[in-house]
């Protein structure tokens, strides 16, 4: 890790665990922080002015398909958590090392160590020595594994690695190729589309194969109103399930489908909008504990296709924070909360020492103008590709400086 001279950043509004944000200033020595509130800097320190702005703990995007270090930055994230789809996939010691060392010098890459040998949910990979080369959890990928024999290993594996497993939560053969979930909307454009149970069916025999293996399980994406209620009703019986959401889920419906734009074709599709207002819900009640960007690059070639074959992702980097924003504008949550469940608990999850702004704490740092507004635009964005379904939307919320290690590393102002 780059280590650079002591950092005190001060005048800012601290956000802790709990509360409003509190007035002081953060120092950072070696890479950590080591003093947090009325703080003075020291004579030979780097110091930063916040100018009264929010000083938060750098975004921990859990679950991300691509690294694209501007658009990150630009977001206020300084590390993610990368999933095994990539190619060749993260099933292999040697991929997931140099995936690790695939963000230095300016950003920290997470990965995720597949599930099974190519992601084609048959053969176990070898998690150990993908732990050893710097694996922090191990997923499935965009795929469920439909064999329960071959899913309870897995399950009983990763609890002998204390390592959580993160699984996509469609039932494959339920799904099958669809690319809307049933209802008005998919009726009326005639696409492929499968029944909402789909989520809930994959929920319910996972968590069960978990408290079998007495494993820690992570659903990615829990978007139906009755795959929450069974997380809910996972959670009230002690087990140890956390659930995900991006925030597609909890802004759009299906409707945003209703004209064929394949910007919001995403895995899983929008659902209705009982469902999206039961994200919300479940947001504000505590039964999801992540909000994560599934950032997932799409180019044109994918995207500009009929609805059914185009391939399903969204840039989310960029917008994670200020449409995470809207919930504590409209007192869903309070700033608090919205940073347990952009930063704290991905960083619990990934089992690394970051997420809080608390002494011995890595110093990985956003400064977060919460008010300000700009305009998403899909050609301007820092992504490799830029598609959205919030292009032209305007937002409010940008990170005006994101500190790495206590290093400062490149945010754009312009716009």
């Amino acid at each position: 890790m780059s280590v650079g001279p002591p950092l005190t950043v001060v005048n800012g509004r601290i956000v802790g665990r709990s509360g409003e944000p509190v007035a002081g200033a953060v120092r950072c020595e070696d890479g950590r922080i080591v003093a947090v509130g009325d703080v003075a800097p020291q004579p030979d320190d780097v110091v930063y002015d916040a100018k009264g702005l929010i000083v938060a703990p750098g975004i921990v995007d859990l679950a991300a398909f691509a690294i694209d270090k501007p658009a990150f930055h630009f977001g206020g994230i300084s590390r993610a958590g990368l999933m095994p789809d990539q190619s060749p996939p993260l099933d292999h010691p040697a991929r997931v090392r140099f995936a690790a060392q695939s963000g230095k010098p300016d950003f920290w890459v997470h990965p995720l160590a597949a599930a099974t040998r190519g992601l084609e949910g048959i053969e176990l990979a070898e998690f150990a020595l993908m732990c050893d080369a710097g694996a922090r959890a191990i997923a499935t990928g965009r795929q469920w594994i439909a064999d329960s024999g071959t899913m309870l290993r897995v399950l009983q594996y990763a609890a002998m690695l204390d390592l959580v497993v993160f699984c996509h939560a469609e039932d494959g053969g339920l799904a099958g190729n669809a690319v809307a979930t049933a209802g008005e909307i998919a009726t009326r454009l005639g696409l492929p589309a499968a029944p909402p149970e789909a989520e809930a069916l994959a929920i319910a025999r996972d968590v069960a194969l978990a408290e079998m293996a007495g494993a820690r399980i992570h659903f990615n994406k829990v978007t139906t109103a009755g795959g929450l209620d069974l997380v809910r009703a996972a959670k009230d019986r002690g087990l140890p399930v956390t659930a995900g959401v991006s925030p597609a889920y909890f802004m759009l419906s299906d409707l945003a489908t209703a004209d064929f734009r394949t910007f919001a074709r995403l895995q899983p599709p929008l659902r209705s909008e009982d469902d999206r207002k039961a994200v919300r819900r479940a947001i504000a009640d505590g039964t999801i504990d992540v909000i994560s960007s599934g950032h997932d690059p799409r180019g044109p070639e994918e995207k500009r296709l009929p609805f059914a074959d185009a391939a399903p992702g969204m840039a989310g980097a960029e917008t994670l924070l200020p449409l995470t924003m809207n919930l504590v504008r409209e007192e869903v949550i309070d700033l608090a909360r919205a940073f347990s469940l952009l930063a704290a608990k991905p960083a619990e999850l990934l089992g690394v020492e970051a997420g809080v702004l608390e002494v011995g704490a890595e110093a990985d740092i956003a400064v977060i103008d919460r008010d300000r507004p700009w305009i998403v635009d899909s050609r301007e964005m820092e992504a490799s590709a830029g598609n959205t379904p919030f292009d032209r939307q305007p937002v409010q919320g940008r990170a005006v400086a994101v500190f790495k290690g206590g290093m400062r590393v490149g945010v754009k102002q312009a716009g």
